[in-house]
């Protein structure tokens, strides 16, 4: 049976995997109505398993343990073992398909068989919704994105057809939606979490050898090397295995424009720094604040105007970003994120962060395990924000209500989250260890409140000035 080898990045994701930090892309859409799952299976063949062959292959790991793993053909494979139908528990409300799919992002894919899994959740709402899974060293977030993207289609009875080769991983609707549904924001930080042992050891030396002679690319490799571990909180620990997940409401993007553009700032500041105040006040309730919070940010490496391969892989990087949690004033927060994020935005980070993830791939699974440690303590949280198609999409012909998706997070990072517009709304999802966030929808109603305060500055100040008029009241009136 022929055999490829997998590249060294993708070894170093496949490696990462853990019993407490599953190295698995996972996504969620919804439907408004019930899915034909005959067709749910046509077009998952026809434009995911026929057109990438990744998805048809199994890993297999080298003798001895020496060198690095290969994809074969899996002579058994079905696709049936791979898209599973489940009924959801009475309401069959969000928060119920929020539980199962907690339930099911905790479970480690089968390495015996191609690395991933669908789910078709009946009973949500009127409709139906799609559990996808897939394990990063298939490929990084966005370039999975790509490829589930290009199982929709722009209207309902388009015809089940393969995707060609100009329009792998564009779905039928060209560079300007590119990101598609599910582009679960899935550029992790672990990317990151490997470089070489030697990097550690001789980190002076390695700056003159990997980098360029640029000042700009040394000073960028010395902050991923030398970047001291991130603040204590409470949202950083040991995780378990038991992962909880919830979403917002879909927010109207045509608002967070306004407040962009008012504020002469973007969209993603606005949605960056309202999650900012958020976690600002999760950490003050808990009695937990610190004056900034690290994120680790994933940056696509790969050029989104060209096909994907057929063999897709990882090409991506990271970043890191300083959350300014103890600046009290939400507009000196938003200015201040705004600073940041332009400075990140040229800073050639993220390539180098690709190289050192490669080197890492090389390395034995005991040095790569305490690199991932070490690299993982830099960060609390990974923080993805991509734009998804401007216009509604279609999967097996009924129409995706919504979407939201969370990239895995390596080492002892146990928080994600995930910034996702799709057809005018954006949607932002938590992933979170059970054990250290039990209660991760009080960050997700703590950041919509964050976003209309930014939006109506005046709303507090009106809400602020009625209470303590009413508390004067109560005290002359005894009440």
């Amino acid at each position: 049976m022929s055999t490829e080898q997998m590249n060294s990045a993708d070894a170093a994701w496949l490696h990462m995997d853990g019993p407490t930090n599953l190295m698995v892309v996972d996504s969620v859409l919804w439907f408004d109505e019930p899915i034909d799952s005959r067709r749910i299976a046509e077009v998952v063949r026809e434009r995911l398993v026929e057109r990438f062959p990744r998805f048809r292959q199994r890993v297999v790991e080298p003798r001895l343990g020496l060198g690095l793993p290969s994809w074969e053909e899996d002579p058994g494979f079905d696709l049936d073992r791979h898209i599973h139908h489940l009924a959801l528990a009475p309401p069959g409300d969000r928060t119920a398909l929020q539980e199962l799919v907690g339930d099911l992002i905790s479970v480690p894919l089968d390495h015996t068989k191609p690395l991933w899994d669908m789910y078709v959740v009946d009973g949500f709402g009127t409709g139906t919704a799609l559990v996808s899974r897939m394990h990063h060293c298939i490929a990084d977030g966005i370039a999975l994105s790509r490829v589930l993207l290009s199982m929709t289609d722009d209207q309902p009875d388009a015809g089940i057809q393969p995707a060609t080769e100009t329009e792998a991983g564009y779905g039928h609707r060209g560079p300007g939606t590119l990101a598609g549904p599910l582009r679960v924001g899935t550029r992790l930080a672990e990317g990151a979490l490997h470089e070489g042992f030697a990097l550690l050891a001789h980190p002076r030396s390695q700056l003159r050898g990997l980098a360029s002679q640029t000042v700009a690319e040394s000073r960028a490799l010395e902050k991923l090397l030398l970047t001291a571990p991130d603040r204590e909180t409470v949202l950083r620990g040991k995780p378990g295995a038991r992962r909880r997940v919830t979403w917002s409401e879909r927010i109207a993007l045509d608002d967070v424009r306004a407040i962009a553009h008012a504020s002469a700032t973007t969209v993603n500041d606005v949605l960056v720094a309202a999650m900012t105040g958020a976690l600002r006040r999760y950490l003050a309730d808990r009695h937990s604040s610190v004056d900034e919070l690290r994120a680790i940010i994933p940056v696509n490496l790969r050029p989104l105007e060209e096909p994907l391969p057929r063999e897709l892989g990882n090409r991506f990087g990271l970043v890191y970003l300083d959350l300014p949690i103890g600046l009290r004033s939400r507009r000196q927060r938003l200015e201040e994120v705004h600073r940041r994020m332009d400075a990140i935005k040229s800073s050639p980070e993220g390539a180098l962060a690709y190289d050192m993830l490669g080197l890492i791939g090389l390395t034995p699974a005991q040095v790569e395990r305490r690199l991932i440690d070490v690299f993982s303590s830099k960060g609390t949280l990974v923080l993805t924000n991509v734009p998804g198609p401007r216009q509604p999409v279609y999967f097996a012909g009924q129409r995706v209500a919504g979407a939201v998706g969370w990239v895995p997070a390596a080492g002892g990072i146990g928080v994600g989250l995930s910034i996702l517009s799709y057809d005018g709304a954006v949607t932002v999802g938590l992933r979170a260890d059970a054990g250290l966030v039990s209660d991760p929808q009080a960050i997700i109603d703590a950041f919509e409140h964050e976003l209309e305060l930014i939006a109506h500055p005046r709303t507090r100040r009106r809400t602020t000035t009625r209470r303590r008029r009413d508390s004067k009241r109560d005290r002359r009136t005894g009440t």
